[in-house]
């Protein structure tokens, strides 16, 4: 199988323009990346605090991402999508942990999430035209449950390499491009009507969030963001990534994010709107709020924030915590997030219209 086949350098694309090279170190410990000279004089950092546009070779920490930039690990799959990937690799006696980071990315090569892709390219999966979501949901039920690895290859191929623990599909059709969510095996059966209703709550309070829809009444579906409205791919690159941090254990605060959103879009406006998705999620009860559940689009060099996304309730959190604290916080008051807000320009009386205009919001909703 190909996948075993020794890769030297991977060439790391921005649509169809390269960005630079990878290889591993001369111990195969940490990636080594270096920009490409004519995306020097007219592209962009993909990653600015860790990967700034300069001509130096630029050596990958060796955590938390394994020897592997964090810009790179977003298009890796984690939680269902890399428990997928680990079943095909099984399936052709292939175990997963033996692969470097090289090696994972050229099996992503162009089917990831966002603009960047990687050559050479190890394909992967089963292609199936258009899926079926009914099947695509016993299937993954199927594999979750440990009663069958058949069609793993299947679900891999049109998963996108995602991230998340709830099964997912891509799927197009004549409004676009969209991600498609299937419910776990732990989830209760209106998990998708949850979502939907909690993505239209969020808007009503003002959030940015994707353009949504309930496919067959049950299958909570968000439109890809990564794709423009010219089918332009986009760069996305989640807060995790950025700020080369880890979510296990979580390791952000909000504070942190509203300085990164203030930092890289150099706009009040979307520092406020964070500031907004950190009041919604504690007003809800989403302690599920880690650092990959925050992104940003970069469009030719300039930065905003992505529209929001898994905005649901979640009790458990991390020992009962938000993912993501204010101010140290696990379990933040409104004082807390007040303060936050200080730090990046929120006078309190604008940080305290903005959470009681929120809580009225949410507490009005039947």
């Amino acid at each position: 199988m190909d996948v075993l086949k020794q890769i030297d350098k991977l060439t790391v694309l921005y649509r169809d323009r390269v960005v630079g090279s990878m290889m591993m170190s001369h111990d195969d410990s940490v990636v080594v990346f270096q920009y490409d000279k004519q995306w020097l004089s007219d592209g962009f950092s993909i990653s600015p605090v860790n990967l700034p546009l300069k001509p130096e070779v630029f050596v990958a920490p060796r955590s938390p991402f394994y020897g592997n930039f964090g810009i790179f690990e977003d298009s890796l799959p984690d939680g269902y999508g890399r428990y997928l990937l680990n079943r095909v690799l099984r399936a052709h006696g292939v175990n997963e942990f033996t692969l470097n980071p090289l090696q994972r990315l050229s099996i992503v090569g162009k089917s990831g999430m966002g603009a960047l892709s990687y050559v050479p390219e190890t394909h992967m999966g089963t292609p199936v035209s258009t899926p079926d979501l009914d099947r695509m949901q016993h299937l993954a039920l199927e594999i979750l449950s440990e009663k069958s690895s058949e069609d793993a290859d299947v679900l891999y191929f049109h998963s996108g390499n995602s991230g998340g623990c709830r099964p997912k599909c891509l799927m197009h059709d004549r409004d676009g491009d969209w991600v498609v969510k299937f419910r776990h095996t732990y989830d209760p059966k209106d998990i998708g009507q949850t979502e939907f209703r909690y993505m239209q709550l969020a808007e009503h309070c003002g959030i940015d969030i994707p353009t949504i829809k309930l496919i067959n009444g049950k299958y909570f579906a968000s439109r890809r963001f990564d794709i423009d409205s010219k089918g332009r791919r986009l760069h996305v690159a989640t807060a995790a990534a950025l700020l080369s941090v880890s979510i296990n254990p979580p390791m952000t605060d909000y504070k942190t994010l509203l300085q990164l959103t203030g930092y890289l879009t150099r706009s009040q406006h979307e520092v406020e709107q964070m500031f907004k998705r950190m009041v919604f999620n504690v007003l809800i009860g989403n302690k599920d709020d880690h650092a990959k559940n925050f992104s940003y689009i970069c469009d030719e060099g300039q930065w905003r924030l992505a529209p929001a996304y898994d905005l649901l309730p979640f009790a458990e959190g991390y020992h009962g915590e938000h993912a993501t604290s204010v101010l140290g916080q696990g379990n933040p008051t409104e004082e807390d997030m007040l303060k936050a807000g200080e730090w990046v320009k929120i006078a309190r009386k604008k940080g305290t219209s903005i959470i009681h205009e929120l809580k009225d919001k949410i507490t009005s909703q039947p």
